[in-house]
């Protein structure tokens, strides 16, 4: 790859990355409905990937690696973060991580992935419903942020 197009690349990932974090510190903390409770209503389309009827899984639609998918409880039950977890949400929180196991097997992705949760705005959190972000088809690299 020429020195020019990594250039290009360069730019364009620093854009989208402020952009990432744009919309993580204009986001508000709340418990309002979300972008997610309408693809779980199916308001808004979604190439799904996995349901059962505790979680949602679909690929996202500004994808960072060459499998990107989002895996979201369909009950949020207070749980807009991580960092908002209590005793009552110990079954959801095993539940997402046990589907995100199985996605990835189904994936393809044996050589491995990296499962990614952001919470609040220092965690460049955008969207104050908890999901998870399943990534995988290419190496990742350390440290992720």
């Amino acid at each position: 790859m020429d020195g020019n197009i990594k250039g290009r690349i360069s730019v364009l990932s620093s854009h989208i990355m402020a952009s990432e974090k744009e919309a993580a510190l204009a986001a508000v903390p709340s418990d309002s409905p979300t972008i997610f409770d309408k693809i779980i209503n199916k308001e808004i389309p979604s190439n799904v990937v996995y349901e059962d009827d505790k979680v949602l899984a679909f690929r996202d639609i500004s994808p960072q690696a060459p499998t990107h998918i989002l895996i979201i409880p369909k009950v949020k039950d207070g749980l807009t973060g991580l960092s908002k977890a209590e005793e009552r949400h110990r079954d959801i929180l095993g539940h997402l991580l046990y589907t995100a196991k199985l996605i990835a097997k189904q994936e393809g992705l044996e050589d491995g992935f990296r499962i990614v949760i952001n919470d609040g705005p220092s965690g460049c959190q955008s969207v104050y419903h908890l999901h998870i972000h399943l990534l995988g088809g290419r190496q990742m690299n350390w440290p992720p942020g």
